[in-house]
């Protein structure tokens, strides 16, 4: 962590060299960089925010660099002008509301589901099964994207009314299920 002035300014950047092949190491690299919310910033260049939610990556990137015979440099740092912080901002907030369009994409299919299986009366427990599954994972994946989204890039309480959608929907359904199947 950067010492004095605004952590919102801080970030940590880490340098990235992998070999070319194979590219597979590459990939698992990229992959744990955008799971976390990492953007690039230009070739073998990412950045994070200096942020609690973040703590431990970069140990964990130098080991999962180093598994795959690369190198990375991990620097703190902070913007050196104006211009530059707000377009690395912009960068990271970006990112964030294109992971909360996904996110609320993926609420309207799973919306859609419930109500394709309630007019269609498929009231059986494995399908309850499978669509309580569906909105587990939103609810985790919500939680992911709101840990990172340090900088509340989008309206919360309008992703969250999404959400909650699906979660009366899956309750909705529960109950038919279950009155399907005689456990009401």
């Amino acid at each position: 962590m950067l010492m004095g002035g605004d952590r919102r300014d801080a970030w940590i950047v880490c340098i990235l060299r992998l070999p070319s092949e194979p590219s597979r190491h590459r990939v698992a690299v990229w992959r744990e960089l955008r799971r976390v919310g990492a953007v690039q910033l230009g070739q073998g260049s990412w950045a994070l925010p200096d942020s609690p939610p973040f703590d431990g990556f970069a140990e964990r990137l130098v080991t999962l660099v180093a598994e795959h015979d690369g190198e990375v440099f991990v620097l703190a740092s902070g913007a050196a002008d104006d211009a530059t912080a707000q377009r690395i901002r912009r960068l990271y907030d970006e990112a964030r509301r294109a992971e909360w369009v996904e996110f609320v994409s993926e609420c309207g299919k799973c919306l859609a589901e419930l109500e394709k299986e309630i007019r269609n009366e498929k009231f059986t427990l494995a399908e309850l099964d499978e669509e309580e599954q569906n909105v587990d994972r939103l609810r985790r994946w919500h939680r992911e994207l709101h840990a990172r989204d340090v900088f509340d890039s989008v309206d919360a309480v309008e992703i969250m009314g999404k959400f909650d959608e699906c979660t009366a929907a899956l309750e909705r359904f529960t109950a038919l299920v279950y009155a399907a199947v005689g456990l009401d």
